[in-house]
């Protein structure tokens, strides 16, 4: 899953939140220095990607994408989860997906201090171009993967995938709703373990 799905799954918590964003940017045991909600928020993160990695429908998700996009087409899906989620967004927050977004950013803006230097330097981007919220078009997931496609020096031709989104959109949607069922009891246990 990408950023919002992260987000989302930490719950009400805003170092869970904090920690579950950030922790891609966290290499190793570097997480041992953060205040322990936001580390045990790194902890979940890792632990939702082994789950989403070796979940069967998300292997279908990505087996779809593998013979254009090759070992990008989990990237991919990722992305593609996320925009179902913006794009069904009131199924799961009573909290408008606007509202949301932008009460994270300033939530980043308040612990800035605590965030790694990758985040900081990134941050001001993903608020200026709202990338959380641009998750829930297909025009804005577009932009999103012309982005990360520029990153891989357009080697991975990522920003073709809208192609794919939208003449599978049904099969991903299912997909993506099976799937995200069993991630959110998942990261409630998990989450259950980690407080107790």
């Amino acid at each position: 899953m990408n950023y919002l799905a992260h987000i989302y799954l930490s719950g009400e918590d805003e170092h869970l939140k904090i920690g579950n964003f950030i922790a891609d940017s966290v290499k190793g045991r570097k997480f041992i220095g953060f205040p322990e909600k936001v580390k045990n928020g790194i902890i979940l993160h890792r632990a939702m990607d082994t789950f989403t990695d070796s979940h069967p429908v998300v292997k279908k998700s990505v087996h779809r994408l593998f013979p254009v996009y090759s070992h990008y087409s989990a990237v991919i899906v990722d992305i593609l989860y996320d925009h179902f989620l913006a794009a069904n967004w009131s199924k799961y927050s009573k909290v408008p997906l606007e509202k949301y977004v932008a009460e994270f950013y300033e939530l980043l803006n308040d612990n800035f201090e605590i965030l790694p230097k990758k985040v900081k330097d990134f941050l001001p981007y993903m608020i200026r171009d709202n990338w959380l919220l641009n998750y829930a078009t297909i025009e804005g997931i577009g932009i999103i993967l012309f982005q990360m496609d520029q990153r891989t020096k357009n080697r991975s031709k990522m920003q073709l995938a809208t192609t794919e989104l939208k003449l599978y959109y049904s099969e991903f949607e299912e997909e993506f709703r099976s799937f995200f069922t069993d991630l959110e009891n998942f990261c409630n246990e998990q989450i259950t373990k980690l407080e107790s």
